[in-house]
């Protein structure tokens, strides 16, 4: 172990890296399809007939057996495999690249599209990241429901050139890409370099050996997304940041830190250390390897001077060859990582310098927090000490309007408005994320469950991860592993979600052996899960996982008389039994509830039920295809919010759960499968709160004095009709009123998380509630009947935004009465118009049924509210106003103003 020193270096010293990085995200050119004459000869592998799409398939449905498909054609599948042989730990496994022909070139060198003398000026100009599907339009009709009816499936080229100087000869030069969305091929100067089957993780080819430097250099990426790949939108295109990496030959490897904090105390912790460098030159290399340790401030930028350096230390790594430094650190009285509010997410950054012969040949980055994670089986996640009860939601990848291609601020938006619920942790289901989402965690304090795999052997949907999975699933999982284990806010990895293996045996349990030994082979520091919504406790594949982690079966599935008799599955509640069966593991509820609900639409009569499937006349609305916010009602495997926290108030050992889900995405949209996105987000598509967003608060933030009432109070023809209120509060009782006549005070029950006044009398004027706890008063709230539409008003959520052509601002739009209040059941058709240095990139309302494009200028509102994003125009700042306008009501203007910005790449 190194001792620790007090090291002079300050952030001001800290010399520019010899490494060089450049975001590629311009120049690029784009086409959809291939060339004529392809024929199928570029895809990856001959794939099986897809002869029943599996749109509107029960969610949980039991997964099928993959089928056998042999090549018959020539297919890229051997030229792509030796891209991850870096990822597979026995070298006897790892994959030789054909030999070409005499005389013939590589596969695909002959494709017009390839090669550099082609004219592109006719395809498109994009800016990565891109998402080739998102502008639409909305595919009406067909079984395109579950991914999104967005066209995202097909072929699409990238092409852009790359100049590299001369005096670049001699270095070595990678191209990192963060995602693909699908079966990636990469070629420059016509050569076939290598790709990725798998389109959510990240990955790196190698570019050296067909670099011209001195000159331009033709760089072409063809992906090939298949129909029916996935059971949600998966996005299409390049839709994740795309880096040039140039490095000396001998350099840090990709992913090449690993930093784990042990004896961690408020006292002193220990931080160790493992470099792996690699040698692509032809002579061996002596080098020296010093680390420096510097604290970040809130922002994430190097603060102050170092807390504690590594002294340089001596490695040899041969020509050809790569070599492993290990080393350690003590570093007293600790600024540790932790969760919000009793905890401060504290980071830090290890700043590692090679030096060869007096020369520094590299310096890399690594972000870690010090902190530790326990897992207690009787209390759940301990973190430095404290126990943080889950309070978890799953997300999947798309950004809403935006779609898949990544942006950071609209993710740390709905993270903001899912940490104002009282969120402390994230489930990322079921892929792994860009990478920025987990800076965004780590910032934030939230726990993270990195998850890699959806499926694996058996299909979900006909074109699905399943194909690859057999030659591809150790790579993926050590890809994902490597990239994100310094991340602080990753404490468990997810190896795979309600997979069809669960219904295999010890044939299934093996699988999930496999990957949990992989898993712990790169980060023996956290522990492995796999999420299961039928295996039970008596099953092998439950012991093969460090943790429990139950989809839906904590409280039960399909437990009502009407289930009775079905082939689908039906399970009591099992916390008991996985309780007595693994009394030394931690359970969690990985997915709960799949309530689901459209924001502002209440529909009657109103359940008695506290936990109701969604039908027709009961809660839900086939024609209208709209479920009602009065937040009782669930898809038929799951259960409301209430239901589920009575469950684990009654097994007060389950570590929390992640609910199912957090904002609602594009696909999958259960029970109406004609919609575009899905209605069990307790944030809608617009990331506007459901009346869900205030139940979850009043459990989750208990000393936040809040109520909510539900429904709006504006009925126009329900006047003398029963209109059932419920209240949300974090208050222990309430009082009604309807235009100041008390309708009663009540207390909450045990096992009760709501109050109900189901013998309400509509009639116009005002809903007010008080609510108490312990006896005093603690919160309240009031809605009033809205008059017709009057005007409207405009709101973002940011009015200065930097102009560099990623950053967005949102703006809200809601319609209102003469008198300012907001017309609930409003749906004026809106048009938006903006002058300045801005573009207005998408709007939305959060309505799933609606299928007007997002790049729409006009937009309907959706109970009284729509959305408008805007992005500064890159290298252009100025003021600029956004108009939102509707016939016979009063428009409404905001003024943004944007400014140039600059960002530094980092280490990818």
């Amino acid at each position: 172990m190194a001792l620790v020193v007090l090291a002079p270096v300050s952030a001001s010293a800290i010399q520019p890296s010899p490494r060089e990085q450049f975001r590629l995200d311009s120049g690029w050119r784009f086409h959809r399809g291939d060339p004529p004459g392809v024929e199928g000869r570029l895809d990856y592998d001959v794939r099986p007939e897809v002869v029943q799409s599996a749109d509107g398939k029960d969610a949980d449905a039991r997964p099928d057996a993959a089928e056998k498909v042999e090549s018959t054609r020539q297919v890229l599948k051997l030229w792509i495999m030796p891209t991850a042989n870096l990822l597979i730990a026995d070298p006897a496994r790892r994959h030789a690249r054909p030999s070409a022909a005499p005389g013939a070139g590589d596969p695909g060198s002959d494709v017009a599209f390839v090669q550099a003398a082609f004219d592109d000026s006719n395809w498109d100009e994009v800016t990565l990241p891109h998402d080739w599907a998102i502008a639409g339009p909305f595919i009406a009709d067909g079984p395109y429901g579950g991914m999104g009816r967005l066209p995202s499936w097909g072929v699409g080229w990238y092409r852009r050139t790359l100049d590299l100087p001369a005096s670049a000869a001699g270095r070595q030069v990678f191209l990192d890409v963060g995602g693909a969305m699908s079966y990636a091929t990469v070629w420059l100067n016509g050569h076939l370099v290598g790709g990725w089957p798998y389109g959510y993780n990240s990955w790196r080819v190698d570019l050296t050996p067909y670099v011209a430097f001195g000159g331009n250099n033709q760089l072409a990426i063809r992906l090939d997304n298949p129909p029916g790949s996935a059971r949600w939108y998966p996005g299409g295109g390049l839709y994740r940041d795309v880096w040039l990496t140039l490095a000396d030959p001998v350099h840090v490897a990709q992913w090449g830190t690993y930093v784990t904090t042990t004896d961690v105390s408020a006292r002193s912790a220990t931080v160790n250390l493992r470099v792996d460098v690699d040698n692509a030159g032809d002579r061996d290399a002596r080098l020296q390897v010093a680390t420096d340790i510097f604290a970040l401030d809130p922002h994430g930028a190097v603060s102050g001077k170092a807390i504690a350096r590594i002294a340089p230390q001596p490695l040899d790594v041969a020509a050809g060859a790569s070599a492993r430094l290990q080393s350690s650190v003590r570093i007293d009285t600790p600024r540790l990582w932790g969760p919000p509010p009793n905890q401060q997410p504290h980071r830090h950054v290890a700043i590692t310098t090679l030096t060869r012969d007096g020369t520094v040949v590299d310096r890399y980055e690594t972000r870690f927090g010090i902190r530790e994670v326990r897992f207690d089986p009787d209390r759940g996640i301990v973190v430095n000490g404290e126990h943080i009860p889950l309070r978890g939601v799953n997300q999947h990848h798309d950004l809403g309007a935006l779609g898949a291609a990544f942006n950071r601020r609209a993710a740390e938006r709905q993270l903001e408005i899912l940490r104002g619920m009282g969120v402390n942790a994230i489930r990322l289901a079921h892929n792994p994320p860009d990478p920025q989402l987990l800076d965004l965690a780590d910032g934030m304090g939230l726990l993270v469950i990195d998850e890699v795999f959806d499926s694996w052997e058996r299909k979900k949907t006909p074109l699905d991860f399943h194909l690859v999975f057999p030659d591809w699933h150790e790579a993926d999982l050590r890809a994902m592993v490597r990239r994100d284990r310094n991340h602080p806010s990753v404490v468990l990895w997810s190896v795979g979600n309600e997979v069809g293996e669960q219904y295999t045996g010890e044939e299934g349990a093996a699988i999930g052996r496999r990957l949990s030994a992989i898993a712990h082979e790169e980060d023996p520091t956290r522990p492995t899960g796999a999420s299961m919504n039928w295996a039970k406790p008596d099953m092998p594949f439950a012991s093969a996982f460090d943790t429990i982690s139950l989809n839906y079966q904590g409280e039960g599935i399909r437990q009502d008389p009407e289930f009775e008799g079905t082939d689908r599955i039906r399970t009591p509640p099992q916390y008991p039994a996985f309780r007595a069966a693994f009394p030394d593991k931690v359970i969690m509820g990985s997915e709960t509830a799949s309530a689901a609900s459209s924001r502002g639409v209440y529909l009657f009569p109103v359940s008695p039920q506290a936990s109701a499937p969604i039908r027709d006349g009961r809660g839900g609305d086939s024609t209208l295809r709209q479920v009602s916010a009065y937040e009782q009602h669930a898809v038929d495997f799951g259960s409301s919010a209430d239901k589920v926290f009575a469950a684990l108030d009654r097994h007060p050992y389950v570590a929390g759960e992640f609910v199912w889900n957090g904002f609602d995405y594009l696909g999958e949209p259960t029970p109406y499968y004609d919609a575009r996105s899905s209605y069990t987000g307790i944030i809608d598509l617009a990331g506007f709160p459901k009346d869900r967003y205030w139940l979850y608060q009043s459990r989750w933030r208990p000393d936040l004095p809040m109520a909510h009432l539900l429904p709006h109070w504006t009925w126009p023809g329900r006047e003398g009709l029963v209109t059932p209120v419920h209240v949300f509060t974090s208050g222990d009782e309430a009082e009604l009123f309807v235009n100041g006549v008390s309708q009663g005070r009540r207390k909450k029950g045990p096992y009760e998380y709501r109050l109900r006044w189901d013998q309400v009398v509509y009639q116009p004027g005002v809903l007010r509630v008080q609510a108490y706890r312990d006896g005093k008063p603690w919160a309240d709230d009031a809605v009033q009947t809205a008059g017709a539409p009057a005007r409207l008003e405009l709101v973002a959520d940011r009015t200065r935004i930097a102009g560099d052509g990623r950053d967005l601002s949102f703006l809200t739009v809601r319609v209102l009465d003469a008198a300012g209040r907001m017309v609930p059941a409003a749906h004026n058709r809106i048009t938006f118009s903006i002058e300045g240095p801005g573009q207005i990139v998408a709007t939305d309302n959060g309505n799933a049924a609606d299928l007007t494009a997002f790049p729409s200028l006009e937009r309907d509102a959706f109970s009284g509210m729509a959305l408008a994003i805007v992005r500064g125009v890159h290298g252009q700042s100025g003021a600029v106003t956004v108009h939102a306008r509707a016939a016979g009501l009063q428009g409404a203007s905001i003024n943004l103003a944007t400014s140039p910005a600059t960002s530094a790449p980092r280490n990818r």
